[in-house]
């Protein structure tokens, strides 16, 4: 197993950009990866629920991340997960194919090892016997909510942390509690936690997350990287990114990914606002307009306060 240390920072959970006749569009995707890493990103989490990965193929899901790695050129890491099928042997075949994209993670969703009635005991097993079927490789966890939420406990996640194998988590729990508990069982590994929900990121990185992996790094990274950057040395100025970054945050409940790609649009990337989540024809004019006066208010937002603060975004 090649040795990496997933870096502290902001990890945005990528879009796939397709075209309008529902190819994934690599030449927007290519602009895409350009566009994080301008914004300061510290690492890219490719083929996740934000690119849609139940939708996609296994040579699509394969050939996306082969394609970010290899466009990244060790600018930032890239982990992956696309690990998506019920069956045991079809997800071995599928996080083999992962692995040997060559990116730097390969991540596990923590749904796919036990259904929703079967134990923690049932998830060991299979991810025990899972490390021994794929061998050599850095794992990732990540607390998908489709097509159900299994949060990792502590338990689990000190087994995981132990192995040596896991670098990575995204905890979506959104519970400062439950983050605290699962950063004493992983204390002094290299099991990283970072958080996905924007209203608590700050007061967990004072407990010691590692960092972001959320919805909202497709709308404002430049905002989370400082934030990240700067919490423990501006804190006046990381408590008022954190009061607009929480709020903010609504705009996910809004036809997400369609209006994510409706943004970067709009900000000059060359995204079609299609997707095969959702219908984008149903993404109403009311929620273009929150869209465009959520982008209206980040710019005033910087204006007023982060540039007067001496913290350029």
């Amino acid at each position: 197993m090649k040795d990496v240390n997933i870096p502290n920072g902001v990890w945005p959970t990528m879009l796939t950009p397709f075209t309008n006749s529902n190819e994934v569009d690599y030449g927007a995707l290519g602009q895409l990866v350009e566009w994080y890493i301008a914004q300061g990103v510290h690492g890219l989490f490719a083929v996740c629920q934000s690119s849609e990965m139940f939708y996609l193929s296994l040579e699509e899901r394969v050939g996306i991340a082969r394609f970010v790695k290899e466009k990244a050129s060790g600018r930032v890491p890239v982990i992956a997960s696309g690990h998506i099928s019920d069956r045991f042997d079809k997800q071995v075949e599928e996080l083999q194919r992962m692995a040997d994209t060559g990116v730097d993670a390969v991540v596990l969703v923590s749904n796919r090892l036990a259904g929703p009635e079967e134990s923690d005991e049932i998830w060991l097993t299979r991810a025990m016997e899972l490390l021994d079927r794929v061998p050599g490789v850095l794992f990732g966890i990540y607390e998908c909510p489709y097509p159900y939420k299994r949060l990792m406990t502590p338990k689990l996640l000190k087994w995981c942390a132990d192995t040596g194998r896991f670098g990575f988590l995204k905890d979506t729990s959104c519970d400062l509690k439950h983050i605290a508990e699962k950063l004493d069982a992983v204390k002094g590994s290299p099991l990283k936690i970072f958080n996905a929900n924007s209203a608590t990121l700050l007061e967990s990185l004072r407990l010691g997350a590692a960092g972001f992996s959320g919805v909202m790094a497709n709308f404002h990274p430049e905002l989370y990287v400082r934030l990240m950057e700067r919490w423990n040395i501006e804190t006046n100025t990381a408590e008022m990114i954190q009061a607009f970054a929480g709020p903010a945050s609504l705009i996910e409940l809004q036809m997400y990914p369609v209006n994510a790609k409706y943004h970067l649009r709009k900000i000059g990337l060359p995204l079609a606002i299609h997707c095969r989540t959702r219908d984008s024809s149903a993404f109403r004019e009311n929620q273009r307009f929150e869209v465009e006066q959520l982008g209206s208010l980040y710019q005033l937002f910087k204006q007023q306060f982060i540039t007067k603060s001496n913290v350029s975004v």
